[in-house]
């Protein structure tokens, strides 16, 4: 429950605090004073969209302090958050939260102490409070507001069916989108297979080796140019050895080399350069001999030679502008290709399989379907009948609440559309609410249909903006007897503009306009004796001081502490 709020800056109201605790808190004040900033301060600290048009001035804070559970799914968001919770015995702490809003349409959310996203505080308001103004009344409307009213009465057994057919309902879907795009794609991949199939095989006919097509390029340039090879290095050769002419390269190391060796044995020195022109020696016959085996092989090489190279050139370049940017890339589809050939060949068991697979799902799904229509339309006899009974201590005693639960187009929620169905009266037709209720008749209905989930599934705190709009008299006093009921088991908190009402609460605090001339601004304070009588009075009859208002004010408060 939410303890204490602090509001500064926030519409009409420069600076509040109301102490609220456990029961039913009636909260009133004249038109105009600020009742409904109150519930907009509960709606920020819920994490609901702030609104910069309610800032007094440069920024607007809201504090609350809320009583949970020391553990529990509450404290465990908290934390995942990063903030921490005050223990206060019993199995209980102390939340503390936050939001300031700036002119500017900024927010800020503090959650046990540290900054949060509003979403967090969003996230919270799920597990402690349900709200209801007037455009909740409207929404109750709605087939889904319905359908989302009888699950919550519904208890666990509805929760487990419902949660079974949703994870149904994921699984069916994805199958089946995943089965939409292989078909839709299956044109594609066909196409794809078929270039790819085709690319393999003129890849494994060619079978181009690594760097061949630089070893090929080489070649050809060398047997293009093979006369002016062969004439460079035949000259060369005969240069280095010739058997024709002593003046060759050989011939004339040789004759320098026994030169210095006869005058080697008068200086060491000489004998070395002898030794260095053996070895020019060696190499100037070794590369004549390289040069040789060089002519023989150019020899060897003929025009058919290098027609062979250039039709294998044109083969592994062809191989290149069809399939990739280089033969590297070449060979990287011819490794990859198999694996990726076999993938798109699959498709049609794998279209096999995914069918298979979904209409398994789409049997288990209708399956759960039908447990969670059963398990709907035992609850809404059940949630029918009593509200009801809550209808007749409304002041409806005639009118009949029955809950029809019809087929409808399947989704996530289910195939069920839920209509609430009133008869006002012995022998009318049940209509839905959403065409027949009036205002205050569809105040009583929400009211009648809280109170009882509250009986299954009961919310730590209940808050209702004018939920008696639209009725008075007899009818006011039943709202404000179920209102007390209703209290029995969670917090409540009621703005209201019925003295029938804020009779039966038991803390009343009264938003106070005050105006100095130049500024109106707000308070509140929490009301007592004769202070309380007089609201009650001005809440009757428009006068604090008028002494039949005051009779009945307090006729009515001994009414509602009886």
């Amino acid at each position: 429950m939410i303890e204490e709020m602090r509001l500064r800056g926030l519409g009409v109201i420069a600076e509040a605090t109301l102490t609220i605790g456990a029961g039913f808190t009636a909260i009133t004040g004249e038109t105009g004073a600020g009742k409904t900033m109150v519930v907009t301060g509960l709606g920020l600290l819920l994490g609901q969209r702030a609104d910069s048009g309610t800032v007094r001035a440069d920024s607007a804070d809201v504090a609350g302090v809320w009583v949970v559970p020391a553990e529990g799914a509450v404290a465990d968001r908290v934390r995942e958050a990063g903030g921490d919770l005050e223990p206060i015995g019993d199995g209980h702490a102390e939340l503390y939260v936050g939001r300031t809003v700036t002119s500017e349409g900024r927010s800020r959310a503090t959650v046990g102490g540290r900054a949060a996203p509003a979403s967090v505080l969003a996230d919270l308001a799920q597990e402690l409070v349900a709200l209801h103004g007037q455009s909740d009344q409207l929404r109750l409307r709605s087939s889904a507001a319905q359908r989302d009213a009888l699950d919550r009465f519904g208890g666990a057994g509805l929760a487990a069916a419902l949660s079974t057919y949703r994870d149904l309902w994921e699984k069916w879907r994805a199958l089946d989108e995943r089965l939409r795009e292989l078909i839709e794609a299956r044109d594609e991949r066909v196409a794809e297979a078929s270039a790819l199939r085709g690319a393999l095989a003129e890849i494994e006919e060619v079978d181009p080796q690594p760097e061949e097509d630089v070893e090929l390029a080489q070649r050809s340039e060398r047997l293009a140019h093979g006369e002016e090879l062969r004439a460079a290095a035949a000259a060369a050769r005969e240069l280095l050895s010739s058997e024709q002419d002593a003046t060759d390269v050989g011939a004339l190391v040789g004759e320098a080399r026994r030169a210095l060796e006869r005058a080697s044995d008068r200086d060491a020195v000489l004998a070395g350069y002898a030794e260095q022109l053996a070895e020019v020696g060696y190499r100037a016959a070794e590369l004549a001999g390289d040069l040789s085996t060089y002519l023989a092989d150019l020899d060897e090489a003929g025009p058919q030679e290098l027609d062979a190279v250039e039709t294998r050139r044109a083969a592994i370049g062809s191989l290149i502008r069809r399939h990739g940017q280089s033969l590297d890339e070449v060979l990287a589809l011819a490794s990859t290709g198999s694996t990726r050939l076999a993938e798109l060949e699959g498709d049609d068991d794998r279209v096999i399989e995914l069918t298979a697979e979904r209409d398994a799902t789409a049997a288990e799904l209708d399956a759960a379907a039908a447990v969670l229509t059963d398990s709907r339309r035992a609850a809404a006899e059940q949630l029918g009948r009593a509200a009801t009974e809550e209808l007749a201590a409304l002041a409806m005693p005639d009118a009949t609440l029955s809950v029809g639960v019809r087929d409808a187009t399947p989704s996530v929620n289910g195939r069920d559309e839920v209509v609430f169905l009133l008869a006002p009266h012995p022998g009318a037709d049940p209509r839905p609410v959403a065409k027949s209720a009036s205002g205050g008749e569809l105040s009583r209905v929400m009211l009648a249909i809280e109170v009882v989930i509250a009986g299954v599934d009961a919310v730590p705190t209940f808050i209702f903006d004018e939920i008696d709009a639209g009725i008075g008299g007899a009818a006011a006093i039943e709202v404000g007897r179920r209102l007390q009921r209703l209290a029995e088991s969670s917090q409540v908190i009621v703005v209201t503009h019925l003295a029938q009402v804020a009779a039966f609460a038991d803390n009343h605090l009264s938003v106070l306009k005050q105006n100095d001339g130049s500024v109106t601004s707000s308070s509140v304070r929490r009301l007592d004796g004769v202070e309380r009588e007089a609201e009650m009075a001005r809440l009757l009859s428009g006068l604090a001081d008028s002494e039949s208002a005051l009779s009945h004010a307090r006729e009515l408060l001994a009414l509602a502490h009886a």
